[in-house]
């Protein structure tokens, strides 16, 4: 069909398109422009302004990106932001205006245009995190604000009085800029002001009075600054303040009592007051608070028990002050407290069990308690360390006050590389120092020790070993690469140092800051040095004066150590920038320390000719001891074996209590036979369980194992160890005494009988591993005596009613000597878990329990024996099958199908790799025990695997199973009595162990299993 239009109606159409058109035309030049001259005005800001590149057009408003808006980083803090917002209902919505502006983190360089100040409509200008230099404009008080932030920029001079005159300004952000002079009294005329933060520059004088109008402040913050004078009582006016902030300043004390009307408070954190001493301030109303830092303030007296009123509390920080008397008990109810620092008073009293048992991190180190159960300095996150009085009749060297030496002064000189690796230096072999632990720690190694303390503002994963994260071309030696931090007090003590003068050399280099002239090259990082207790270095700036960040430079110090230790402390009063080039980027940072004798070292050699005189006058006297102790009776086996028992230093049981604990050894209570006697589980007379290990009278091999557990576990406490109560000598009666294990062996839970076996979700399996690795870490790194272990199997790690991972079996357990190397000629251990080095040269260092423990982290995983599965034929076990799949980017076919869905795959794939690294062939590629734990929990990534799974890597593991296999007789007659043989059969499934015996099918029955419950 066909549609016809005549011409009158056709020419009628087309005139009202072209009217249409034509007024749509029109309409769109005449709406929403930018005025042409705030064109201009933004133009010459953006020329003003390096990587700004403003492309500014009347029609920027409405949609032709010439402020080129972006939100590039989206994280509250750390934001990239590109952000122009108008508003455009000026006449007749036609005209738009420029109301906020946002240029945040895009390291804008310059000079602070004054242009900003000619934006008549503009509320919001926040420049923050750029490389902005040259004061604050006075242009500025002619605008509108609300908020207006230049945090971390070059901003310098000083406030100018006028922006007193922004009467509409609601937010003030200053911080890390390098503003001076005092602050203007006009400013206490914005009334409206709620945000006020002035952190991390240098202003002077007092805070003006007027500051008392500022009735609607909710922040306040004023750390770093040399602000002067007393505290003002007018803040009691700002009632509506949550944060208040005064730490580092020049201010002095005392609080004032109008402090207490601040009922709104969570934060309060006040610290390094000048001026005479006080008393505790009264704050019993600010029930609200959750961080409260009272640090330095010179404070006297006790701790007031209304704190245990702030039941929201999350931070107490009381260090370094003067407060005597014991712990309050109300502090024990603060349920949600996590961080308690009561470092560096004079407390004393009994140090309260609940701290002793807590998990939380808590520091009461350098005070004078006169009395505790504390038998470790550090007790899972709690710091001891020099807690004690003098006087305290407490053994243990480093509960002392000022941690004496607990043996022979020997040390002439120390090599630390904070926060790095071990390495040589110009001959010099500096010890690594790579323990990631920091807010509440003492960690000791066989000369030297730290003890750290603080936590980080604003951030909830601090790290505290730093890295060359912005690849920095560093001068200097390595150790300048890395370097130990600590948000608020870093010890470094020389233990057992002969007396006399030495030179201490402090290595610092920042490494922390960038040097590309951007926001993340402007921090300050300021700190005071001690040594000896007296102060060396004051307001410490590295960059400073080292001239530029990645440079390497030393402190040399002549020092006299007159009590065998040597203190270093470094510690953050508050000042320099905090959130450069991110929150929590402060407190002191120190590379390395090098300490040698400036005197000569006393001689230990002798002649040769007096050496022969001693040694054959020593043999003729040691025949004659030796001829008339046995013609008197005094020399046999077991006299021998009693006096070295008695010389143990642990507690004692009667033969009596043990036999009314397990019902004079009743079959009944029989939970277990181990490789040299009898478990049986007992209930002491006041209630506590017990496991009693005997000693089997044919046992030759077992009294050597018994003495060595009962003079290893007795010198060690850690959570993640057994406890060993005492032990019994009576007659021909050996025993020993632990804690009673409820849920036996980690071995029964994972792969035992059907009936034995626990249902371990993942959050159990990671809780676990976590726990064998700090025992571990404990037995290396931390204890006074390091210890490496030789039998870390998933039967020597016990599980206590919450299901806490201890380790147990200590009768293989050897001391790593200083050289910590060895190469042993009795080698014993479980096959499967003995690393390849160890089992077939007898290379025993402590990396060889880091093997094992690998393994044990893969049965976890998969829930099975590493000895049992053998899911092909061509694999040997299950770490080999464990190589494949990593390959085949399988590896999380390993995970218990138990298990379900029911577990995190970025966890589960953290602890594989973690435990392929751990097995690594070669010991150098093991990572240390801390570090493990750190990468457990998420602080550091797990290192690459360097080596694949090759067919030479593969030969080797089958060639190390195949040497022991075949030489198993030799291999075992160096280690075993032939007692021992004729008890234990061998065979791949059933490995020869020193101090356990094996199941038939599965390796979940040892003498250490037998501690805990019959299933």
């Amino acid at each position: 069909m066909e549609v016809s239009v005549s011409t009158p109606k056709l020419v009628f159409l087309l005139f009202f398109t072209f009217l249409a058109l034509n007024c749509f035309s029109n309409s769109g030049t005449k709406a929403q422009l930018i005025p042409q001259q705030e064109v201009e005005i933004l133009q010459t800001i953006s020329s003003k302004l390096k990587n700004l590149n403003w492309r500014v057009t009347q029609r920027s408003c409405s949609g032709d990106n010439g402020f080129k808006n972006n939100t590039i980083q989206p994280i509250p803090g750390n934001d990239i932001i590109r952000n122009v917002t108008c508003d455009c209902i000026f006449v007749n919505n036609t005209v738009c205006h420029v109301t906020n502006i946002q240029l945040k983190g895009l390291n804008l360089s310059g000079i602070l245009p004054s242009e900003f100040g000619n934006l008549t409509y503009l509320q919001e200008l926040d420049l923050s995190r750029n490389y902005l230099s040259g004061p604050i404009p006075k242009s500025f008080a002619k605008l509108p604000l609300l908020r207006l932030s230049l945090i971390d920029n070059q901003i310098s001079g000083s406030i100018p009085a006028e922006l007193g005159d922004i009467i509409t300004l609601e937010s003030l952000v200053l911080e890390d800029n390098l503003l001076g002079g005092p602050l203007p009294s006009k400013l206490g005329n914005l009334v409206r002001l709620q945000r006020l933060l002035l952190t991390a520059n240098n202003f002077t004088g007092p805070i003006p009075e007027s500051f008392g109008k500022l009735k609607n402040l909710t922040i306040l913050t004023i750390d770093g600054s040399r602000i002067s004078g007393k505290i003002p009582s007018f803040i009691g006016n700002w009632t509506k303040v949550y944060r208040l902030d005064m730490q580092g300043t020049s201010m002095e004390g005392p609080v004032p009592p109008t402090i207490n009307l601040l009922k709104n408070l969570t934060q309060l954190r006040i610290s390094d007051l000048n001026g005479p001493s006080m008393t505790f301030p009264d704050l019993r109303e600010l029930k609200s608070l959750i961080y409260l830092v009272l640090r330095n303030c010179k404070i006297t007296g006790q701790i007031p028990d209304y704190i245990g009123d702030m039941e929201n509390l999350d931070t107490l920080d009381l260090s370094f002050n003067r407060l005597t008397g014991p712990i309050p008990g109300t502090i024990e109810s603060l349920s949600k407290l996590r961080y308690m620092f009561l470092t560096n008073n004079s407390l004393s009293g009994t140090i309260p069990g609940w701290i002793l048992d807590s998990k939380q991190n808590l520091d009461l180190s350098y005070n004078s308690f006169t009395q505790s159960s504390a038998t470790i300095c550090q007790r899972a996150d709690v710091n001891l360390a020099s807690s004690h009085s003098p006087s305290t009749n407490n053994s243990l060297w480093c509960l002392k006050k000022g941690l004496p030496c607990g043996g022979k002064l020997q040390y002439y000189s120390l090599f630390i590389n904070c926060g790095g690796q071990k390495m040589e230096v110009d001959g010099d072999e500096y010890d690594e120092d790579l323990n990631p632990l920091g807010i509440s720690n003492f960690v000791s190694k066989d000369n030297w020790a730290y003890s750290s303390t603080g936590i980080h503002m604003d951030i909830d994963h601090p790290h505290h070993v730093a890295t060359n994260e912005f690849n920095l071309n560093i001068s200097g030696p390595n150790y300048y690469k890395t370097a130990r931090l600590s948000p608020l007090s870093l010890y470094y003590y020389g233990l057992c140092m002969l007396n006399g003068n030495y030179r201490v050399k402090l290595h610092f280099a920042e490494i922390m800051f960038d040097d590309n002239q951007t926001f993340s090259s402007i921090g300050r990082r300021i700190f005071d040095v001690s040594i000896q207790g007296k102060v060396r270095l004051k307001d410490y700036n590295i960059v400073e004066k080292a001239g530029g960040v990645g440079k390497g430079i030393f402190e040399p110090f002549d020092v006299d150590v007159n009590n065998g230790t040597l203190e270093i402390h470094l510690y953050w009063a508050g000042k320099g920038t905090s959130a450069v080039p991110n929150r929590g980027v402060y407190g002191p940072l120190i590379s390395a320390i090098t300490v040698t004798p400036n005197f000569k070292i006393p001689s230990k050699g002798l002649s040769a000719g007096a050496i022969v005189g001693i040694v054959a006058a020593s043999c003729v006297l040691v025949i004659l001891v030796l001829f008339v102790l046995w013609k008197m009776g005094f020399l046999g086996g077991k006299n021998t074996t009693d006096k070295e028992l008695l010389q143990l230093k642990t507690g004692y049981f009667s033969l009596r209590q043990i036999k009314a604990a397990t019902n004079d050894f009743n079959r009944a209570n029989k939970i277990g036979e181990g490789g040299f006697g009898p478990v049986y589980k007992g209930v002491l007379s006041d209630g506590a369980m017990i496991a009693v290990k005997q000693l089997s009278a044919k046992s030759k091999q077992g009294n050597r194992e018994f003495i060595n557990e009962i003079g290893m576990i007795s010198a060690l406490q850690h959570p993640n160890l057994v406890k060993l109560y005492g032990c019994c000598i009576e007659g021909n009666q050996l025993l020993l005494v632990y804690e009673y294990m409820e849920n036996n062996s980690l071995a029964h839970a994972l792969f035992g009988h059907e009936e034995q076996r626990l249902h371990l979700d993942w959050n159990i399996r990671m809780k676990i591993c976590l726990g064998i690795a700090k025992g571990l870490a404990y037995l290396h790194e931390e204890s006074r005596l390091k210890i490496v272990h030789r039998d870390i199997k998933a039967t020597n790690v016990l599980l206590d009613k919450d299901l806490n991972a201890k380790i147990s079996d200590f009768g293989l357990a050897k001391l790593d000597e200083e050289d910590n190397t060895h190469i042993i000629t009795r080698v014993a251990g479980t096959i499967g878990y003995m690393a390849p080095e160890y089992a077939m040269r007898g290379y025993l260092t402590d990396k060889a329990d880091v093997y094992s423990f690998g393994v044990v982290a893969l049965e976890i995983v998969s829930g099975q024996s590493n000895t049992s599965h053998m899911p092909r034929q061509e694999f040997v076990h299950l770490l080999d099958w464990a190589y494949v799949l990593e390959e085949q980017g399988k590896l999380l076919e390993l995970v218990d199908p138990s298990l379900g869905s029911k577990y995190s795959k970025e966890e589960a794939m953290r602890m594989l790799n973690l435990a392929l690294l751990c097995t690594s062939p070669s010991p150098s590629l093991r990572p240390s025990m801390s570090s493990v734990v750190s990468m457990l929990e998420g602080k550091t990534p797990i290192q690459e695997l360097i080596l694949k799974r090759q067919e030479t890597s593969q030969t080797a593991r089958f060639k190390a199973l195949e040497i022991m296999s075949r030489d198993s007789q030799t291999f075992v007659s160096s280690s075993f009595s032939q007692e021992s043989l004729e008890r234990k059969p061998q065979s791949v499934d059933d490995p020869w162990i020193d101090t356990s015996t094996s199941l038939p099918s599965r390796d979940a029955n040892s003498s250490s299993s037998m501690l805990m419950q019959e299933s």
